[in-house]
């Protein structure tokens, strides 16, 4: 069977050294270079003839993330790879994923489109801002689910009459099926928007009176509408509100809102750096179900063994 190897780009190298650790791996060595005018070059410094080589690279802002990540395809394309999978925690240019309004692209699948081209023969990554987008690829996707870590987490910590809420309605089908696995009901923020990240007006769709509830998401990017949104929970006569979110994107003034939030804690995953601390925030780690699903990769297992099924779920 073909050797594992695992390498990562630039930023992400505080997440795939703990991939590589839980897989017992010692992360690959590749160097990526810069000329004076910041063009990228990418070179293994070990063979990975015949391996099957896993690139860790969240795509992340800024653009050079995701070019690291092509470029290190390619190399291990043209150094003879025999297998070369784009590990991808934060699958960058989601939110771009149809046409919403004229003369418009749609940067996931401009972005899949690339990898493919790269030479990637799978992607794994987590909780995609829409699932469909597993559609925009002819190889395979392996979407795993952040609710493999960030329910065990809120099933140790025992809270008493939990709801959850979705904070728009696009996010419903996701809260729907987290709520499920605490057998749980659900409630709605419905929101208004006048242009991106500026909300015009917010109600509530549901009773959340002494409820203990938890805003979920998959991702943070300002702030601003899951803030607004535990505001108005309060407001209608909650006990407390928490967050879990997949991706902490973080931008803006973000770590500042959500200091000053009302929030118990936000709960994110380690797919992309947070940039300071922040007391709030529950960081958890997605390295070690990276890790597992990697090995399932290279045995030709299942991955779904690695999602909480109802099976699992009678055993909290």
């Amino acid at each position: 069977m073909a050797e594992v190897k695992i390498f990562s780009g630039t930023n992400s190298q505080y997440l795939a050294g703990k991939v590589a650790y839980y897989y017992g791996k010692e992360l690959g060595k590749v160097s990526i270079q810069r000329f004076a005018d910041s063009e990228i070059s990418v070179n293994f410094e070990e063979s990975v003839r015949g391996c099957d080589v896993f690139l860790v690279q969240s795509t992340f802002p800024n653009a050079d993330n995701l070019m690291e990540l092509l470029l290190m395809i390619d190399a291990a394309r043209r150094a003879s790879a025999h297998y070369v999978v784009a590990v991808i925690p934060y699958y960058g240019y989601a939110r771009q994923d149809r046409k919403d309004r004229p003369r418009v692209g749609i940067g996931a699948k401009l972005v899949a489109n690339m990898l493919t081209a790269a030479g990637a023969d799978r992607i794994m990554t987590l909780d995609l801002h829409a699932g469909q987008i597993q559609g925009f690829f002819d190889i395979p996707v392996d979407h795993l689910e952040g609710t493999s870590v960030f329910v065990p987490y809120l099933k140790e910590k025992h809270i008493d009459n939990l709801l959850f809420a979705s904070p728009d309605v696009g996010g419903v089908s996701r809260v729907r099926k987290f709520a499920s696995f605490f057998d749980a009901d659900i409630v709605i923020c419905d929101k208004q928007r006048k242009v991106a990240n500026q909300i015009a007006s917010m109600q509530l769709i549901g009773d959340v009176t002494d409820a203990n509830v938890v805003l979920v998401d998959d991702m943070i990017d300002t702030g601003g509408t899951i803030c607004k949104a535990a505001e108005l929970i309060l407001e209608k006569g909650a006990k407390s509100v928490r967050a879990v979110a997949t991706h902490p994107v973080f931008s803006y003034k973000a770590h500042e809102i959500i200091a000053n939030s009302v929030f118990e804690e936000v709960i994110v995953s380690d797919s992309i750096p947070l940039r300071q601390d922040n007391p709030k925030v529950k960081v958890i780690s997605v390295a070690e179900l990276f890790a597992h699903a990697i090995g399932r990769i290279r045995d030709n297992g299942s991955i779904s063994t690695l999602f909480i099924n109802y099976q699992q779920k009678l055993k909290f």
